[in-house]
């Protein structure tokens, strides 16, 4: 007995159940940015600006603010940059929704972009809601300096920078 192929009406189509889509990524974009924003409102309450709780040799708990982006680029350009960065991180999380949208499939692909869109995220609502961002991650070397200070949401955008040039690599390495 021959069995009948599932078409759909004209103008649906038949969604593929395997497939889990962009719920996973969304999911995860969730607790970075919930675990990002739970520390700084810790790091907010718990310290006075400037003030260092040494954690190891090379590693401080910081509470600084950086009006710019990463590594304070335009910290001190007079707050016309708040807008310009806010814009760019809205830009950024609607264009790792729409390819997580359409790649939805790609799990390294749409893993990096749930991490930038989370960091992006997270910052977006420091800016928006102090005018700077929260930095609180405080890494140096003895006789070398500190690393600039960064949070959470900075270590979700640049290990899903990472990982999006990994998947890429990978990609045309397949091909």
């Amino acid at each position: 007995m021959a069995t009948k192929k599932k078409t759909s009406p004209p103008g649906l189509k038949l969604v593929n159940k395997s497939t889990p889509g962009m719920l996973p990524w969304l999911g995860l974009a969730l607790i970075i940015v919930l675990l990002d924003q739970v520390t700084k409102i810790t790091v907010e309450r718990s310290f006075a600006y400037g003030e260092t709780l040494p954690i190891t040799g090379f590693f401080n708990l910081i509470k600084v603010y950086n009006p710019g982006a990463a590594f304070s680029f335009l910290g001190d350009a007079g707050g016309w940059q708040r807008y310009l960065f806010s814009a760019i991180a809205l830009g950024a999380v609607g264009f790792c929704l729409y390819m997580m949208k359409k790649n939805a499939t790609q799990r390294l692909f749409c893993f990096a972009l749930s991490l930038i869109m989370a960091g992006a995220i997270g910052n977006l609502i420091d800016r928006l809601a102090y005018g700077h961002v929260i930095d609180f991650l405080d890494f140096y070397w003895k006789g070398v300096g500190h690393f600039p200070a960064f949070n959470i949401a900075d270590i979700g955008i640049s290990v899903g920078a990472i990982l999006f040039v990994l998947d890429e690599l990978l990609r045309v390495n397949k091909s």
